[in-house]
């Protein structure tokens, strides 16, 4: 029997919308609500540390951390080609990315390095990213498929 479990997270993030003609296009930020859900079939093997887990929190919370976190929390993204290029020599963490960085491209970006750092029977089986207090984007494998 399948089982979904889900695990949250914040950061925040600034970005610009390069070629966008709303007040997007210049740089500012967010702080983001991230979810992901997990689908699988609990452990059963009582001899298991995680026996009637589908997979621990902790090991999501790791995923996220290490490579969510790392290229997102505290940064600014832009373009490849935007017009603030140069803009890191008087700020480290900026990140250029080779799409628009809006919250739909961020979330696909952020399911494709969860999906790739899974392991076993356990799927990604959505994802949900929330910009502002009632904006958000989400991902379902379903749709998908």
């Amino acid at each position: 029997m399948n089982i979904r479990i889900t695990k949250e997270f914040d950061f925040e993030a600034a970005h610009a919308l390069d070629g966008y003609e709303g007040k997007c296009r210049d740089i500012h930020g967010h702080s983001y609500h991230l979810k992901i859900t997990l689908i699988g079939e609990p452990c059963n093997d009582v001899s298991l540390s995680d026996c009637g887990m589908v997979v621990d929190f902790g090991a999501i919370k790791s995923i996220v951390r290490e490579y969510v976190y790392e290229e997102f929390d505290h940064r600014l993204l832009l373009r490849n080609d935007s017009r603030f290029k140069g803009i890191e020599k008087d700020n480290e963490r900026v990140r250029y990315v080779n799409y628009q960085p809006t919250c739909e491209n961020m979330l696909i970006e952020i399911t494709e390095m969860i999906q790739s750092h899974l392991t076993g029977k356990v799927k990604l089986h959505s994802a949900f990213l929330r910009e502002t207090a009632n904006s958000y984007a989400e991902w379902h494998a379903s749709d998908n498929e």
